[in-house]
């Protein structure tokens, strides 16, 4: 029996007596211990008993929830208890009190703290979720309620309990039946609604619950005739929310996106009901997750999306001046969305037409309305003045990395010829840019001030230098001429003095300071603000004074040997949100800058300080100091094994000051074996002087096919023989091709050098014939650099990619035919030639310059190098797979994401195999970087299945893979003995068995916990 009166100490006199009530309550029951934990659990089966119990303890929340008392001493010794007892009656499941039990248990969950029910969570999950399929609509709605509490406040380390409990119980493929039943019944809309809200967050959760949700297309159905209901949108919109986390599940609702969409804008327009705009906001975030999302969303309803997203950022202040905590939320929700700006589209000229300037004005000014006209008709250097008074008046501080963020991506995405509208859109424009530049100079100064252990006084200060750079750096010439002029006044009093401390940050990092070290953020900020420095004349001629150039590039060296990888969301934490961080199966694809922030702004500052402020003196004296062999060197290996954009571009950039134009990659070193190699060459191009230079159709056809007649460039309609080209090439005749007079040997050497390399080599002397001939053939990237016009942000990398020849068009230039050891595919006809074997049409200069063994073939003198077809002794996925990469450098990979996991075993085996029959090809070719790409897929694979091991250890042996089927045997070794007890390991050789069992006892004696 448990005593009462101990309980009553330190309690309210109602809640003492209630304390009381409840334990003479409980005390007709029993308590015992059981299960391995000894956990203490209630008992009792008499129904009069627990209905008691149930309403003591209603009782008793009902006084802490009154008297707001969930911190008494008397609740937190009563929890466990009252938990206990709740848990034996929902376990017992007496119809006649299940709706009493379910509400107080819904009631508990509301009342108390999490932090003090976190130890019943997964007993109270257990039995709730039992329930949720009753036909009581009331329990079950009851008991979502309750579980819906729960969730909203898990701890994570109990996630991975409660997953498996949910798991268990089919919890999701129930309510997802749950909601589809309600179109068909006739049940409450609040029975809808909690249902719907439960299934969200289990999918917010838990990502691996999403795919037989998204891919239920009745459900989507269902959702789909219920989102116009007007009480029921907020748990619809959540729903989808939940379902767009995953990048699937997303492109699954914009297939009928016009329909969600709308519904989708009309919520975020909704003035009446804060709940539906939130969820409007949210679901807008998470389907534009990724740049790829914001594209597809934007092609469908780019103008009515905007408008909204501008709409709530116009903030309603109150009479006090202040926003409303709802609007605030509101508010932050726009921002958020609003940095869709960042991505390239054409979402930002509907941004400035919508308002956004002023918008953002309000957001940031308190006062902007009463300063506005005032700012008319006074000097910029007044201006300056009374908008540095504005900006230290502003109430919401916590905005400004949303604003600056918002901005830079407007700014960096405007088109070249955009101004201001009227002579208002003027001023908010030139306001903008005023108030950024006195950020850019405020963040300088927190940034000699702060250490790195006060990393959270630096919050915002990235984004108004990032903003900043954007602007002058602005492919808008308006902006980029107004920001330049702005940011001069504003640095003239003391931004010479910062130049100073902005290179001996960047000194103390690479001369490996012991007494000062600066912060990442330090460094980030020194190496923007000098890239901003680069962008105005008078100050950009002062860091070249100071040795800004020489200080970049020993900056630059010691980075490649130490490099430093940060990601953006480590210095500006409000783009941290729960949305991004529970996405799954979106493609992973590089922002511009990566986690090479350093090495971006880096090559920034330095790329414009070359261009611009370097003499030809300067130059060769850098040259001498540091070689030019080798700072080339290193510019070429950015360019081609760094993944991220931003550093490639700004690599390339540089290397133009040493006369090398165009983008270096591995792919075009391997082409660049046939430049001027007349073997297989089956184009000469003819000079007015006679001269001529014999070339490759195929890489023409693609690269600069400019350079061919019309008629060359269009597909042959029709051919004598059933394989297109063979013919022709048989006899190695050559097509002839007169190119104007204005065209001379030189020019067209070094540009076919970039048609087939990548970049070209060249001097001064000729680059004004080669801009008229890269002009004439539509080279824009070549152009780009032959002007040497800045990299514009979010620029993609051109590419090096010969796959366009494997279609119609490149036929005609085709040599010789691939044929895999398939023999035939049901239903698969050559679209070029129409014969039923499976095969390609390729191009023997593109094989040989990208495998060496073929080139020994062709080049052999033997009857195959005179064949017409090469039969490739893998199958024809793996055949698909191969040419990808032999005519891309670029190898089809699996995703590894939910529609993999909802594979069996054996259907991922046969996604794997074409990787370990290019692992043994590979070898047999001597292509070592294809064996490499593909045995990283298969271990890709092993890692998301240890079972799959099983079945790819044999595969892996057939082919030889022994390094392949040892890693297979280690994946395997922790799950030896239950693979011999329920006989899997049958299948496999007694050889096999022992590399298993051997890799296990190593296990064991290393003590590896897997």
């Amino acid at each position: 029996m448990r005593s009462a009166a101990k309980q009553t100490v330190g309690g309210s006199s109602r809640m003492s007596t209630l304390h009381q009530r409840l334990y003479k309550a409980l005390n007709l029951g029993h308590f015992v211990r059981c299960g391995d934990n000894k956990e203490q659990k209630w008992l009792c089966t008499d129904i009069e008993t627990q209905k008691l119990v149930i309403r003591s303890i209603h009782a008793f929340l009902d006084c802490i929830s009154s008297e707001s008392s969930s911190q008494n001493p008397l609740v937190k010794d009563s929890v466990d208890d009252i938990a206990g007892a709740l848990e034996s009656i929902l376990e017992f499941k007496s119809g006649s009190i299940l709706k009493l039990a379910t509400d107080v248990t819904a009631k508990m969950v509301n009342v108390l703290p999490s932090s003090i029910l976190q130890s019943h969570v997964t007993h109270l999950v257990h039995h709730l979720v039992s329930l949720l399929f009753t036909r009581q609509l009331e329990v079950s709605i009851s008991c979502a309620s309750a579980l819906n509490s729960i969730l909203s406040n898990l701890s994570t380390k109990r996630e991975k309990e409660v997953w498996e409990i949910l798991k268990e119980r089919n919890s999701v493929l129930v309510l997802v039946k749950n909601v589809k039943d309600f179109c068909i019944a006739d049940t409450p809309m609040e029975y809808f609604q909690e249902m719907a809200f439960l299934l969200s967050k289990i999918l917010w959760r838990w990502p691996s619950s999403r795919f037989c949700v998204w891919s239920d297309s009745k459900l989507l159905d269902a959702l789909d005739k219920l989102k116009a209901e007007s009480s029921l949108k907020p748990a619809v919109l959540q729903l989808y929310s939940s379902l767009a986390l995953c990048g699937n599940g997303a492109k699954k609702l914009l297939e009928n996106g016009k329909s969600i969409l709308k519904v989708m804008v009309d919520c975020m327009n909704r003035l009446d009901s804060h709940s539906v705009q939130m969820e409007g906001f949210r679901l807008a975030q998470c389907l534009m997750v990724n740049e790829q999302g914001c594209v597809a969303v934007m092609k469908i309803c780019c103008k009515q999306l905007v408008k909204a997203i501008v709409d709530g950022m116009n903030k309603r202040c109150l009479s006090s001046g202040k926003l409303a905590k709802v609007q605030m939320s509101l508010v932050v929700e726009s921002c958020r969305l609003a940095l869709i700006t960042r991505w390239v589209g054409n979402h930002h000229s509907y941004f400035w037409k919508a308002g956004a300037g002023r918008a953002l004005l309000d957001l940031l000014l308190t006062n902007f309305g009463e300063i506005h006209q005032s700012l008319h008709h006074i000097s910029l250097q007044e201006q300056i003045v009374i908008l540095r008074e504005a900006l230290s008046e502003s109430y919401l501080p916590s905005l400004r990395p949303y604003i600056w963020d918002v901005l830079g991506g407007l700014v960096a995405n405007s088109a070249e010829d955009f101004t201001p509208m009227t002579h208002d859109d003027e001023v908010e424009v030139n306001t903008l840019i005023a108030c950024a530049c006195l950020a850019f100079v405020e963040s300088i100064t927190m940034a000699r001030q702060i250490s790195q252990s006060s990393i959270s006084s630096t919050v915002g200060i990235e984004s108004a230098s990032r903003a900043v750079l954007m602007m002058v750096y602005s492919p808008c010439k308006y902006i980029s001429c107004q920001s330049r002029f702005i940011l001069s006044e504003v640095l003239k009093l003391t931004g010479k003095d910062y130049i100073e401390y902005l290179l001996n940050t960047l000194n103390a990092v690479s001369c490996k300071n012991k007494f000062q070290v600066p912060g990442n953020i330090q460094v980030v900020i020194s190496l923007i603000s000098l890239a901003c420095y680069a962008g105005l004349p008078t100050y950009g001629n002062r860091v070249t004074e100071c040795q800004g150039i020489r200080s970049l590039l020993i900056f630059l060296r010691w980075w490649l040997s130490n490099p430093i990888y940060i990601k953006r969301l480590s210095l500006a934490p409000h783009l941290h949100n729960s949305f991004s961080e529970r996405v799954c199966c979106h493609p992973c694809v590089e922002d511009w800058e990566g986690e090479d922030m350093q090495l971006l702004f880096c090559l920034w500052g330095l790329a414009e300080l070359m261009h611009h402020f370097a003499s030809q003196a300067y130059l060769c004296n850098m040259k001498l100091e540091f070689d030019e062999s080798q700072i080339v060197r290193e510019l070429e290996e950015i360019c081609i094994n760094h993944s991220t954009p931003g550093p490639r571009w700004y690599a390339a950039y540089i290397l133009s000051c040493f006369g090398l134009y165009g983008f270096p990659s591995k792919f075009g070193k391997r082409i660049g074996k046939a430049f001027m190699d007349n073997e297989f060459a089956d184009v000469e191009l003819i000079l007015a002087n006679q001269d001529s230079l014999h070339v490759h159709k195929v890489i023409i056809l693609v690269r600069c096919p400019q350079l061919l007649p019309s008629q060359e460039q269009q597909l042959e309609k029709k051919s004598s023989s059933a394989f297109p080209g063979l013919d022709k090439k048989s006899s190695r005749s050559k097509t002839e091709v007169r190119l104007s007079a204005h065209v001379d040997h030189q020019s067209l050497l070094k540009l076919l050098e970039y048609v087939y390399f990548g970049y070209l080599q060249s001097g001064e002397d000729l680059l004004k014939k080669l801009r008229i001939l890269a002009k004439h053939c539509d080279l824009q990237p070549l152009l780009h650099m032959f002007y040497r016009r800045n990299p514009r942000w979010g620029a993609p990398i051109p590419t090096f990619d010969l796959t366009a020849a494997l279609g119609p068009a490149g036929s005609h230039s085709s040599d010789v035919l691939l044929e895999a050891n398939t023999i035939q595919l049901l239903n698969w006809r050559c679209s070029i030639c129409s014969a039923p074997i499976p095969h390609y049409h390729a191009h023997k200069v593109v094989l040989l310059s990208s495998c060496d063994y073929l080139r020994a073939l062709f080049q052999s003198g033997m009857q195959e190098s005179n064949s017409e077809t090469i039969k490739v002794p893998i199958s024809w996925n793996s055949l698909v797979k191969l040419v990808s990469w032999l005519y891309s450098y670029k190898l089809p990979k699996p995703i590894f994401d939910c529609l993999w996991d909802s594979m069996a075993v054996d259907q991922r085996l046969h996604e794997l195999q074409p990787y370990v029959e290019l692992c043994w090809l590979a070898e047999f070719w001597l292509l070592e970087d294809l064996h490499e790409q593909c045995f990283s897929v298969v271990i890709s694979g092993l890692e998301t299945d240890r079972y799959l091991s099983v079945k790819l250890i044999q595969l892996a042996a057939d082919f030889s893979q022994w390094k392949l089927a040892e890693i297979a045997a280690t994946y395997m070794a922790p799950l030896y003995h239950q693979l011999r007890h329920c006989g899997d390991l049958d299948q496999l050789d007694e050889s096999f068995i022992e590399m298993v069992r051997s890799a296990s006892v190593q296990l064991s004696q290393v003590g590896i916990n897997y």
